[in-house]
């Protein structure tokens, strides 16, 4: 039976890719915002185009799209199976949730706020996990016995810029 990676040795692979000179993760992190807001445009561009019968929008829709698939592509270079397609999910879930999140807490409905604001994070702490290696996915099982979250959280603590 494999044995289950401690905190500590997640931290110290953290430490390995800050080490290496080609892992900017502070880069990466505003590459994965970048591609969020992207997705964002895609779906915006989609609906105006239904809304208004304007054929322009789902072409620059498809503009957008090739931007996107670009810059994710730079993001998840060595992608399996269908991490690629996860990715862009979970970037998109996470902006969602940022979203519902700011607009529930313009309503004044801070602890509704807060709760999509911690599905976010985790959402996101899920992306970073696969696209790190950080987790190995076997027959539905994860290899990782501590919060996603404290492992982004710590990710970010790496990013010196």
């Amino acid at each position: 039976m494999e044995k289950t990676p401690t905190f500590d040795e997640f931290l110290g692979k953290i430490e390995k890719l800050k080490e290496n000179a080609g892992a900017d993760l502070s880069t990466a992190e505003d590459l994965s915002i970048a591609v969020m807001n992207l997705i964002s445009l895609e779906e915006h561009f989609y609906f105006t185009g239904e809304k208004t019968r304007n054929d322009e929008y789902f072409d620059m829709a498809g503009d957008i799209r090739e931007v996107r698939k670009k810059l994710l592509q730079d993001l998840m270079p060595n992608h399996e199976g269908e991490t690629w397609c996860i990715s862009k999910h979970l970037l998109a879930s996470t902006m969602r949730l940022i979203e519902v999140g700011n607009k529930l807490l313009s309503e004044g409905k801070r602890a509704e706020a807060h709760g999509m604001f911690d599905k976010a994070y985790r959402v996101y702490s899920i992306f970073w996990a696969l696209k790190l290696k950080l987790i190995t996915i076997k027959k539905g099982e994860s290899k990782f016995n501590t919060k996603l979250e404290d492992l982004v959280t710590k990710l970010a603590e790496c990013c010196d810029e």
